[in-house]
């Protein structure tokens, strides 16, 4: 049980770090990223490629992986949200055209990469935690990835509630049309939490890189899960997210254990249904009202 419970947090911090990241960016924006696939994907071969030709240490992988994902934001605000800003329909539309990058960016890592999936290194090494005291060995790789994920977390948290970024982002949560009216530019933000988004994408595809490896479709299964735990949580809103992506990994552990791998996307959509039916708006999303 003890492992099972490791496991679930391994997955639930990743989940987490790629459901904020679409939970942000929807509550701020208005659009639903689906391009953060293709941004798992880049932030994976960045920090494979940066291992392979410049160095392996742990510290230079992670912020190749952190800073390719934070340019894949840049290329989604210069491509998908910038020309769409101010065009009638927006959501939509910017749905589609994130769809579009996300589909060019997979075809594109094939003709560059080719179908063979690719190692990162083992950032946190291969030696392993005992706890003798309770029969539990633990791979620092899971240790590592759990303290890390957390940390950037936390370090989000921060932005959003004690600087001025995060200020205008929860100003644009609750009155879009308000924050307009005491001058905080939308465009400028939106650049922000797009690199922020990437940047947490990129860190989720460098620690799950470490064990399932990067190829030019490893951003589908990820993305799924980070959607499934967005939309658990309630668009909008971090703690519900965290506390989603908590319920994904869990339900995915506990699936792989008892059931088999086969029926993890069932039982995490069974979730999601079960959850629209008793609390559409998630577990704490609040401005669906507001937005409209």
């Amino acid at each position: 049980m003890l492992e099972i419970v490791i496991s679930a947090l391994v997955l639930s911090a990743i989940y987490g770090l790629v459901a904020i990241g679409i939970s942000v960016t929807w509550s701020t924006l208005g659009m639903l990223n689906l391009s953060h696939g293709a941004a798992f994907v880049a932030a994976g071969y960045g920090a494979w490629w940066v291992s392979e030709n410049i160095s392996d240490a742990p510290v230079v992988v992670a912020i190749a992986g952190l800073v390719t994902g934070a340019l894949t934001g840049l290329v989604v605000y210069l491509l998908a949200y910038r020309p769409l800003a101010n065009k009638p329909n927006f959501s939509n539309r910017s749905l589609i055209a994130t769809l579009a990058l996300s589909l060019l960016a997979t075809q594109a890592f094939l003709s560059l990469f080719g179908p063979r999936v690719k190692a990162i290194p083992k950032l946190f090494g291969r030696e392993r935690l005992e706890i003798e005291s309770i029969g539990l060995v633990l791979p620092m790789s899971q240790v590592g990835i759990i303290v890390s994920a957390t940390l950037l977390l936390a370090v989000v948290v921060f932005i959003l509630q004690r600087t001025r970024l995060g200020l205008q982002t929860r100003a644009i949560m609750q009155n879009p049309e308000g924050a307009a009216l005491v001058g905080i530019n939308r465009e400028t933000l939106a650049l922000g939490v797009l690199v922020m988004s990437g940047m947490m994408v990129g860190l989720a595809s460098v620690l799950l890189g470490q064990t399932f490896f990067v190829s030019p479709d490893s951003g589908v299964q990820p993305l799924v899960k980070g959607l499934i735990a967005a939309l658990l949580g309630g668009l909008g809103s971090v703690p519900g997210s965290v506390i989603a992506a908590g319920m994904v990994g869990f339900t995915e552990a506990l699936t792989v254990e008892f059931f088999g791998a086969q029926y993890v996307i069932m039982a995490q959509l069974i979730l999601v249904v079960l959850m629209l039916v008793f609390r559409p708006r998630g577990i704490a999303g609040v401005i669906e009202g507001v937005r409209e």
